[in-house]
């Protein structure tokens, strides 16, 4: 994977602290904003799709949330929710003040916990130009509740306590607790799915970002057991590309479709495989289909030189 060497690294404040971003230029207006999951900061999260979407000629900015990567704030290694979602909106409005973009087109991608964000973030800026939410957690509950049942019920009790231990830390006051992002069942860890060992297999090839930190505050698991964004979707009228996969055991395929299916128009394309199949087997016809998307709902009409969207459509579409 080629990283552009004209990508800048730039920062934009949040409530008195700097989320650290890239800003690749682009040629033709549009605007593509770009955060990895849950955990996941943006060089593994990003810099596939990103190099991508570059190339095609939108500017992308790609950010670390607060106190992951090289954001700042503390403590660190945790996810809170109402924080990265004020990330988002300061991500938004920085993206309109970019050198060459129009902030007309401007659009959100994210997967896995942050396509769970696109679609809360989607329902609050009805300005944006276009949304995509890769297999996205719709439903934290409903994720929880799976990933139960591919833990060992010992690791599970540990795992349980851990987090309540945390989180007493986090009122006193205590640096947080660290667990995995993902381990083997039977280990304690965030995620013991069957496609969430495989993280650092496909975001982190050959130890490519050691610098990436693969642990998680204990007491972040809460929140993102409790957090359903799948529920915004009836309020959400910016158009949107829901892409799930049907063997996703990590932010489950179910939930995603039926927020896509209460989104005002949105589109739904289904592919096989796990939760990393858009960066694996199925990474051409996931960036067939987001490339399509973008073209259509940013760029009117569609620059010379360009890939024409119909050149780039889905294989299978709902």
């Amino acid at each position: 994977m080629r990283t552009p060497a004209e990508r800048q690294k730039i920062r934009f404040a949040v409530d008195g602290t700097e989320c650290a971003a890239w800003h690749y230029p682009g040629t033709n207006g549009g605007c593509v904003i770009m955060a990895g999951g849950g955990g996941v900061t943006k060089e593994p999260g990003t810099d596939l799709f990103a190099a991508r979407f570059h190339e095609a000629g939108f500017t992308v900015l790609a950010f670390d949330y607060r106190y992951l990567g090289e954001s700042g704030g503390l403590p660190r290694q945790v996810v809170r929710i109402k924080d990265q979602l004020a990330d988002w909106q300061s991500a938004v409005d920085r993206a309109a003040t970019l050198p060459g973009v129009d902030p007309a087109r401007i659009a959100i991608w994210g997967f896995s916990l942050s396509g769970g964000h696109v679609l809360r973030v989607a329902a609050r800026n009805p300005q944006l130009a276009a949304a995509v939410a890769q297999t996205p957690n719709a439903d934290g509950p409903a994720c929880s509740r799976n990933a139960t049942r591919c833990q060992k019920p010992l690791a599970m009790l540990r795992l349980t306590g851990t987090v309540l231990r945390d989180a007493a830390g986090a009122l006193l006051g205590r640096r947080p607790v660290l667990v995995p992002l993902a381990g083997r069942p039977g280990t304690v860890a965030m995620l013991t799915t069957p496609d969430s060992v495989d993280s650092d297999r496909v975001l982190n090839p050959g130890n490519r970002y050691p610098e990436w930190q693969q642990m998680i505050a204990a007491r972040s698991v809460f929140g993102i057991t409790l957090y359903r964004p799948g529920r915004d979707a009836p309020r959400i009228r910016v158009p949107l590309l829901v892409l799930v996969c049907d063997q996703d055991r990590t932010a489950l395929s179910e939930p995603a479709v039926r927020a896509a299916g209460r989104a005002s128009g949105a589109e739904l394309v289904r592919f096989p495989g796990g939760h990393y199949a858009p960066f694996l087997d199925e990474h051409e016809p996931a960036l067939r289909a987001e490339l399509s998307f973008l073209h259509r709902h940013l760029l009117d009409p569609v620059p010379a030189g360009a890939p024409a969207a119909a050149d780039a459509s889905p294989a299978r579409r709902s």
